[in-house]
């Protein structure tokens, strides 16, 4: 299906916007994946959901879901029509996505006076294109992104966003050259330990780490059958490793925690889910496994990983910095391209349906 132009808002400071909206991810321009593909740390929440589109719709294995990307471009300074904004309405297998939003201008120009008109175009050509309020459950972008959507939406359909933040994070990355490739220590109290790729085997174990994963994602929570389905799909992608102990005395190894990678294209992988099971917390094992996981995609072809970790999240900072996680140090006050403060701001759970990211 062609591709819809969506006028803009009459108003002085929007009348060079261009809203596009498509229902079929091949429909988006090339120009458009292009652009998203020279900054894809920043574009991880779109970029591959709409690489996978593509190549299903491609070869023929269309799936039924309710799709939508929209994109914002505007006139520069030198009268070329250039990309700002672009937002998907997707979901996975576990179920419907928030909205995304990611930018392909730098940070530091996601001003009000630049995103106002932008964000409230991007809303009108929403709810043209007939997404449902229920659908839109909480909305995920760079922060100064979110904080506006979610005044913007609860403002033009009357229903409310909290205050609370879902989730307030950074986004970082490690490249080759910032990876530490340090050796792995040995864990305290265990014979030996095994990194490595989770297999059938060992699905109990990589859902109820999952299960617990979800737990501390209010209000994302998984039930037991939904940890199990979650962790069926992540050995099946090849998409979860494992850090295997086994302790002095015992015949049977643990796993004691998982790092899966889920949105991931040629040149970039992010890791989504680190958890580790609480017997074996403080050992060293997120840390372990995450130097492991890293080191397996960088030297693999990736040319970086992605990663968000709340700001509250001080240990997991510490761990990703300790990685080669850029921008994590606190006594890093300068300001890199590529990190940014991320936020998800839910709407009212009475007024929509929830999904699972």
């Amino acid at each position: 299906m062609p591709s819809t132009t969506v006028s803009p808002i009459i108003r002085s400071d929007a009348s060079d916007l261009e809203i596009n909206t498509y229902d079929a991810a091949s429909d988006i321009p090339p120009r458009v994946v292009e652009v998203l593909r020279r900054n894809p740390t920043r574009t991880n929440v779109v970029l591959p959901i709409i690489e996978k589109a593509i190549s299903r719709e491609l070869t023929g294995d269309i799936v039924e879901t309710e799709e939508l990307w929209l994109t914002c471009s505007s006139i520069d300074d030198e009268e070329n029509r250039t990309l700002d904004l672009v937002l998907s309405c997707s979901e996975s297998e576990m179920g419907k996505y928030p909205i995304f939003i990611v930018a392909t201008v730098p940070f530091s120009r996601l001003t009000d006076q630049f995103l106002v008109p932008r964000i409230e175009n991007l809303i009108l050509a929403m709810t043209r294109a007939g997404i449902r309020l229920d659908r839109v459950y909480s909305i995920f972008a760079p922060e100064p992104i979110t904080q506006l959507f979610a005044e913007i939406w609860t403002e033009f359909t009357g229903v409310a966003h909290y205050e609370t933040p879902y989730y307030a994070a950074m986004l970082s990355f490690c490249t080759r050259g910032s990876f530490r490739n340090r050796q792995a220590t040995r864990t305290q109290g265990a014979v030996r330990y095994n990194l490595r790729p989770a297999r059938i085997s060992d699905l109990d174990a990589v859902a109820a780490l999952c299960h617990g994963f979800a737990a501390d994602s209010e209000p994302f929570v998984l039930n037991d059958a939904g940890a199990l389905e979650e962790a069926q799909m992540l050995i099946r992608k090849e998409q979860v490793w494992v850090h295997e102990t086994q302790r002095e005395g015992s015949n049977l190894p643990e796993i004691a925690c998982l790092v899966a990678y889920t949105r991931n294209i040629q040149t970039t992988a992010t890791i989504t889910k680190v958890m580790t099971s609480p017997a074996h917390r403080g050992s060293g094992c997120a840390q372990r496994l995450v130097r492991q996981v890293c080191k397996h995609l960088l030297y693999s072809g990736k040319q970086a990983v992605a990663l968000y970790v709340a700001h509250d999240n001080i240990p997991a900072c510490k761990v990703y910095h300790n990685v080669g996680f850029v921008g994590l140090d606190k006594y890093h006050d300068q300001p890199i391209e590529g990190v940014e403060r991320w936020l998800e701001i839910g709407f009212d759970r009475a007024k929509v349906q929830l999904g699972h990211w």
